[in-house]
């Protein structure tokens, strides 16, 4: 493998994407834990890579983009290895569930579409918004709830929990997907992408943003309140305190000089974001098994 494919493919930008998966894994009364490892594997090691990689391979950014900086050139091995490591997930995940695995193929097909010349929704603001926020966010909830729980699709559209919490996910991206485009406004023009962000502006999708998302947190401390106690609602918001403080912060600094819209500012706030979900989440899951 060339070092240009493995940096496209992203793997430590995966991290990013946990939050999803151990939500969906909080929200369980029991996890099978062979299926759980397995998904976690699959998932982040292959097909989040999978993804990042064939998005690079069609987009061929010259600019900075999620996770790297200064990306280098593509080559035609980038595209055989993201097909490669999307085939190795859904043979690790056949053997696991059969449901899973078809989820996982259609997630796959969606975020291929996503980036792909012939039907490519990154050029659509909604429909590239609602492709992303909701298979990698209620989608991935719903499936992945389904294999560690064990249940058929009846038993899972049933649970007006998990039907919730698949709602919630796909707002929470709703309000974050935009602010991580926000600083490739440049590079989404040459190829006449409309982004939700480009379509927003700088300012704008910070103002998207904070709206969205403390829709979104609203609607968290409601589903900790109505399934689970006030303790959990309560910590779900100590949690996000940092993400809060770091975002009103550097929302004034862009408010005076919008040159501050940019990779640098953007991973800390993805990092920052994501250290404290999956702190959360995961001792969620620590506490209730």
């Amino acid at each position: 493998m060339q070092k240009s494919t493995l940096l496209h493919l992203r793997i430590p930008f995966s991290f990013f994407l946990m939050p999803i998966f151990l939500f969906a894994l909080s929200i369980a009364d029991s996890i099978d834990i062979a299926a759980a490892g397995v998904a976690f594997v699959a998932l982040h090691l292959f097909v989040y890579p999978a993804s990042n990689g064939f998005n690079s391979y069609y987009d061929r950014d010259e600019k900075s983009i999620g996770g790297l900086k200064n990306p280098p050139v593509v080559s035609l091995e980038l595209l055989w290895f993201s097909l490669f490591f999307d085939l190795s997930a859904l043979f690790m995940l056949f053997f696991i569930s059969k449901y899973l695995a078809l989820g996982i193929l259609i997630y796959g097909l969606i975020s291929k579409a996503y980036s792909h010349p012939a039907i490519r929704f990154k050029k659509f603001p909604i429909l590239g918004l609602l492709s992303v926020a909701i298979f990698q966010g209620a989608w991935i909830v719903l499936v992945i709830y389904q294999a560690v729980m064990g249940l058929n699709f009846t038993e899972l559209f049933a649970d007006q929990k998990v039907i919730s919490a698949a709602v919630l996910a796909t707002l929470l991206l709703s309000g974050s997907y935009p602010m991580t485009q926000i600083y490739q406004h440049e590079e989404d023009g040459k190829r006449k992408d409309l982004t939700m962000s480009r379509l927003l502006g700088i300012r704008g999708t910070f103002y998207y943003t904070m709206s969205v998302f403390g829709l979104a947190a609203a609607g968290f401390a409601w589903f900790y309140l109505t399934y689970y106690s006030w303790n959990e609602a309560l910590t779900f918001v100590v949690a996000l305190f940092p993400v809060l403080v770091f975002f009103l912060r550097w929302f004034r600094k862009v408010w005076k000089d919008e040159s501050e819209a940019n990779f640098e500012n953007t991973m800390r706030l993805n990092l920052i974001s994501a250290v404290c979900l999956n702190l959360f989440f995961g001792l969620l899951i620590y506490f209730q098994n």
